[in-house]
């Protein structure tokens, strides 16, 4: 069942280390194999792009993007799971994208699970093309390893 928020005054922020323990929370809920404290703290000690995106006290959703020179890399991007399937995915999307036009980036980039079918089709949605498969790239149950498909959007 999904949470049924005001949105009125839903918006992005700027993640901070203060963040980490609310981040991490959704991080651990949404995926068997989350980002780590340190992950996202070396993450934003490094520069990378960090935004939150609140509707007044409840977080929605976050993203991590690394810029390079021409190009912005998604490192993660996760919405809530009490908040899927109501377009919080998109419109991280989105407000990428346009941060990601004003650095002057001509193309966005990352890697989605293989499994991960539910991301795949929001990603297809906005745009992006699958362009390539990295083996065994994402550690799995039972020390396996699982594909990703890298995607990438000319912006």
């Amino acid at each position: 069942m999904s949470a049924v928020l005001d949105t009125r005054e839903a918006g992005f922020e700027a993640m901070t280390l203060a963040d980490l323990d609310s981040v991490l929370v959704i991080e651990r809920a949404a995926y068997d194999h989350p980002w780590t404290a340190g992950n996202f703290a070396d993450s934003l000690r490094s520069g990378y792009q960090g935004q939150v995106l609140r509707a007044g006290s409840e977080l929605l959703g976050y993203f991590v993007a690394m810029k390079g020179v021409d190009e912005v890399h998604l490192l993660n991007l996760t919405v809530a799971p009490a908040c899927q399937g109501q377009g919080w995915g998109r419109l991280m999307l989105d407000a990428l994208a346009l941060w990601s036009r004003g650095q002057g980036a001509q193309w966005l980039w990352l890697e989605v699970r293989m499994g991960n079918e539910r991301a795949q089709k929001v990603y297809l949605r906005h745009g992006f093309r699958r362009v390539g498969e990295r083996r065994g790239y994402y550690p799995a149950l039972n020390g396996r390893r699982e594909d990703a498909i890298v995607m990438s959007l000319k912006l």
